[in-house]
């Protein structure tokens, strides 16, 4: 078996409860990682899809914990998630060792996929981010909401954007973009972190959280008495994530997404992961 590291990028060097969670993220990751990247070293691919994708001979793909989507360490059989799992076979079909990535939040991992230190995130295909990097085709689709806490000032969508309803973003999001502009009466509440959120929607500094539903779900255990609102705002749509300068590769980009897609993957992935409020994207 064909051996990869599970790489750990935070923030700071001051140790803290969050440093500790990056480390019991590497932990418990590891060995999900060695297995996948003994099979994805067993694979024989192009090898100029290979030496473009993977150009330092292993898939570094971008994660980071919290959301069904990306990673969620703590499983009690192991890492799960879309972009984890995915990502591993991915790799395998590549024929390189799988090698994930884990970031404290997606800032982090938009930027690695920016500059090249990683090679593939999957994550929203938004407009702004395309200027930044290429993105293959659509393969998960997720409806964003609201989480609101218990006893909240607000129960329905269209009573959010009110006067004095502080609506919480994660810095740098998609939601971050689309409700700074959008929001006229609701102040715009910016996170580094889900985790964050949550402590401060427990602490009463949040009315409500904006992001997909599948995070909103999952923000919602931790949240006794919080409820996802009906409806939504708008719908994101997931994609692989390469940086810029690698066009050369986006054939297999696109031809894994689309067979994935066809063979049952994506919706393999969704359930393993217990994504809620997604679907997988249409065939062509």
């Amino acid at each position: 078996m064909v051996k990869a590291r599970m790489w750990i990028e935070a923030s700071g060097n001051t140790p803290n409860p969050r440093a500790r969670l990056s480390r019991r993220v590497a932990a418990l990751a590891i060995l999900g990682s060695l297995v996948a990247a003994g099979a994805g070293a067993a694979g024989a691919a192009d090898p100029q899809a290979q030496q473009i994708l993977a150009p330092t001979g292993k898939l570094r793909v971008g994660l980071y914990p919290g959301t069904p989507t990306s990673i969620l360490p703590d499983a009690p059989d192991g890492p799960r998630g879309v972009g984890y799992d995915l990502g591993g076979e991915f790799a395998r079909r590549l024929g390189v060792p799988f090698e994930p990535v884990v970031f404290s939040k997606n800032a982090e991992v938009l930027e690695a996929v920016k500059t090249g230190k990683v090679d593939m995130a999957f994550t929203n295909a938004s407009v702004a981010r395309a200027k930044e990097m290429d993105f293959g085709p659509p393969f998960l689709e997720i409806e964003l909401g609201y989480l609101v806490p218990k006893r909240a000032k607000i129960t329905v969508l269209n009573a959010v954007d009110t006067t004095g309803i502080r609506v919480g973003v994660t810095k740098g999001s998609s939601s971050d973009g689309v409700l700074s502009r959008d929001l006229n009466f609701a102040s715009v509440v910016r996170t580094d972190t889900v985790g964050i959120a949550v402590e401060m929607m427990a602490a009463g500094q949040l009315d409500a959280f904006a992001t997909n539903k599948a995070t909103l779900f999952e923000m919602a255990e931790k949240l006794p008495g919080s409820q996802v609102l009906d409806g939504r705002w708008g719908i994101e749509r997931h994609a692989i994530a390469i940086p810029k300068g690698r066009d050369q590769g986006r054939a297999f980009v696109e031809k894994f997404t689309e067979d994935a897609k066809a063979e049952g993957l994506v919706k393999a992935a969704i359930a393993r992961a217990g994504l809620r409020g997604a679907t997988a994207s249409e065939q062509k």
